[in-house]
């Protein structure tokens, strides 16, 4: 089938000599869209229906390793736990990095697609669990290897190294700072830009984007408060920890309301408390795990040292036997995208889809550890990728709705319009930062 999008829009480019230049450069590229379509949807549904889970990404990495090497790329696996690192190498220029996150998430699929998930695995605690890719992961590399597909055949349209890499874990903040601490930068090519996609629920054929911090950096934070235990009848013979995690919990939302300036966005939420195992028993302890969220350094120090200052004064007002315990179990730093690379990615994928399909979006405070190669030097952006069908999207809109969004069990693409527009965007920005034959 013929591509209904991309004809009109290439045409739209036209309209300003630097629209003509970038017409000459990119439509030849993305002319081959239309043929490699039915093999990037064959892709997309197999992955659809065999997600993996963080850290366990063996299968997805070598069905993607495959593609690459048959490409003509430099292939090397097991980079930071399963992820990929594929090079293309087209002569002296700039090398630009693209990335995918490969994970699926513990989600039981409730779409009623066709090609839905119904694949279930053993979690790292050894129990068994649903898998879906609620999160759009499965965009995000099908998107990706369309873009390496069109690159690989079309060398003579561009110069430089072509950095792929295939990220695992993105979903525990942990496969980015994987990749790196196994060498990312030093074993193959440092790249001079990175780029990578992320799906929202914006109307699919649009590209969203932030100048600047665009999503949290955020902790997880586990506390354990230590009482002492007893029968229920008789408090007074007992520290009660939940009590006290009562206490916490109200307290530290003063870390918000009362000790942040109001324009300097950060979140705190606790999502679990445990503790007690009867009604009529005050236990020993109470756990207690909260996420952080926020975009500054400095936010992100005072809202800890708040943090351990008020778990530590609510549990000496109790009377606690021994201070708690407090660890940031895992975290990733805020996305910055460069704002001088954004602003000229933009312009040029504006040129392409339309300057009507590309908005400025607010930040988010959301996380992705793509945010760890900008803290490694490199200017960086992520752009967000519009996945509902439009039609739905504007009736939503219209009545209030809210449409399933990211890591919902329902959450399901517009296929074509959003691969379609993944693989345009992804394509088009790359060509932009490499040199020009």
């Amino acid at each position: 089938m013929k591509n209904p999008h991309l004809l009109p829009l290439l045409l739209l480019s036209l309209a300003t000599p630097a629209g003509l230049a970038l017409a000459a450069e990119t439509a030849p590229v993305l002319g081959g869209l239309d043929a490699l379509y039915p093999d990037l949807d064959a892709l997309y549904r197999d992955l659809h229906q065999t997600p993996e889970l963080s850290n366990q990404e063996a299968k997805t990495s070598a069905k993607l390793a495959d593609r690459l090497r048959k490409l003509g790329f430099e292939v090397t696996t097991k980079v930071g736990g399963h992820g990929v690192v594929a090079v293309l190498r087209n002569g002296p220029g700039p090398t630009v990095m693209l990335r995918t996150d490969m994970d699926g998430l513990p989600v039981l699929e409730k779409t009623g697609l066709p090609y839905a998930s119904k694949a279930t695995v053993k979690d790292a605690a050894g129990a068994t669990t649903s898998v879906m890719h609620a999160c759009g992961h499965d965009v995000h590399m099908t998107a990706w290897m369309g873009t390496a597909t069109l690159l690989a055949r079309a060398k003579s349209r561009w110069k430089g190294t072509l950095l792929l890499v295939g990220q695992p874990a993105e979903e525990l903040a942990a496969g980015a700072r994987q990749m790196l601490q196994d060498g990312l930068f030093k074993r193959f090519p440092k790249p001079t830009h990175a780029l990578a996609l992320h799906v929202n629920t914006a109307p699919a054929g649009t590209v969203e984007y932030r100048t600047g911090y665009a999503l949290a950096g955020a902790d997880s934070i586990e506390i354990t408060l230590h009482g002492k235990g007893g029968h229920g009848a008789y408090p007074h013979s007992t520290v009660d920890p939940v009590v006290m995690a009562a206490r916490v919990v109200l307290s530290l939302q003063t870390l918000i309301s009362r000790e942040r300036h109001p324009l300097e966005p950060a979140v705190l939420s606790v999502g679990s408390i445990h503790g007690g195992t009867k009604n009529n028993i005050i236990p020993d302890d109470v756990k207690l795990q909260l996420t952080l969220r926020w975009y500054k350094p400095e936010v992100r120090k005072a809202l800890l040292d708040g943090l351990e200052r008020i778990v530590k004064a609510e549990a000496m007002a109790s009377g606690a036997p021994r201070p708690p315990d407090i660890t940031v179990t895992e975290g990733t730093p805020s996305v910055y995208n460069d704002p001088a690379l954004t602003q000229r990615l933009v312009g040029a994928v504006s040129r392409v889809l339309g300057e009507k399909n590309l908005q400025e979006t607010e930040p988010v405070m959301g996380g992705e550890d793509f945010a760890e190669y900008g803290r490694a030097g490199i200017p960086a952006v992520l752009l967000w990728l519009g996945s509902s069908e439009p039609q739905r999207h504007a009736k939503a809109k219209a009545s209030g709705e809210e449409l399933p969004s990211m890591h919902s069990p329902l959450f399901a693409p517009d296929r074509e319009r959003t691969l379609r527009t993944g693989v345009t965007t992804l394509t088009t920005a790359a060509l932009e930062l490499f040199d020009k034959p």
